[in-house]
């Protein structure tokens, strides 16, 4: 009789300690969204630019952090529109832009929308080879609503079929951030398949929000795997949920929205 107690103590002991593991603290959970939105032209909407339904996709997420890609500063493609303003305003999110090039008139980069404000904020250039599009790797520094601060970058690869820019381009994003000694979440389109030398690059420091690496264009009928949320150091986050948004009308890719939680 003693040791069925025994055993009874043991399994509720036991109990209590994994209930105790997977208690979620609601502070640190950080809710991410990448999303590249193709220069705010949408691709199969009535409007042409519809910011309204650009705004809806992230809206209906309600992300802490956005990464931006595609994104036209005052181009005169975008009609002289501060795009990541606009979005910011009607997801009622600080917005910040990060140029990679000039381009029509006006800019072309990326773009982080914030719950939070920024500490701090600093802009990449990326290596692009002569003829190729400049890129660029855009730095936030946040607090949380726990009082930690975290780093979040939003970065566009170079999309051509030669890898050997984007392999440049991932080796200096972890020449940037591998010796950050804060927790850290990188968000955007890689232009890279999971199984590319580039992904081999940033998988040796970043871990995936998404193992299984479901495709993510084109937004229609996707079949590839390009957008990505990776985080480091592995132990400093867990993942609570990763899901695709396919919205074929606002734009080519599909969003990715994954949501951490930081452990330490």
């Amino acid at each position: 009789m003693n040791r069925i107690k025994i055993i009874f103590k043991l399994l509720f002991i036991l109990s209590i300690s994994i209930h105790a593991q997977t208690q979620i603290d609601s502070s640190k959970v950080v809710r991410v969204l990448t999303f590249n939105i193709y220069h705010g032209e949408t691709v199969n909407a009535e409007k042409q630019f519809d910011f309204d339904l650009l705004a809806k996709v992230i809206n209906d997420e309600q992300p802490d952090l956005v990464a931006l890609q595609e994104v036209d500063f005052k181009t005169n493609r975008v009609l002289g529109v501060d795009l990541v303003t606009e979005l910011g305003l009607r997801a009622k999110m600080q917005a910040i832009f990060g140029k990679a090039m000039a381009f029509d008139g006006g800019e072309y980069g990326e773009g982080i929308l914030s719950k939070y404000s920024f500490l701090s904020t600093k802009n990449h250039v990326l290596p692009a080879r002569e003829g190729k599009e400049p890129r660029a790797a855009l730095e936030v520094n946040v607090v949380i609503k726990s009082g930690d601060t975290i780093k979040f970058v939003g970065t566009h690869l170079d999309h051509t079929k030669d890898e050997t820019d984007r392999i440049n381009q991932a080796n200096t994003i972890n020449k940037l951030f591998a010796k950050e000694n804060v927790p850290m979440i990188m968000a955007g389109d890689l232009n890279a398949r999971p199984e590319s030398e580039t992904m081999k690059i940033l998988f040796s420091i970043w871990k995936p929000s998404l193992p299984d690496f479901q495709p993510t264009m084109p937004s229609d009928t996707p079949s590839v795997k390009i957008d990505y949320v990776l985080y480091k150091p592995a132990n400093a986050w867990r993942v609570l949920d990763t899901k695709i948004i396919c919205n074929d009308k606002a734009t080519d890719h599909c969003a990715v929205l994954s949501v951490l939680e930081l452990l330490n």
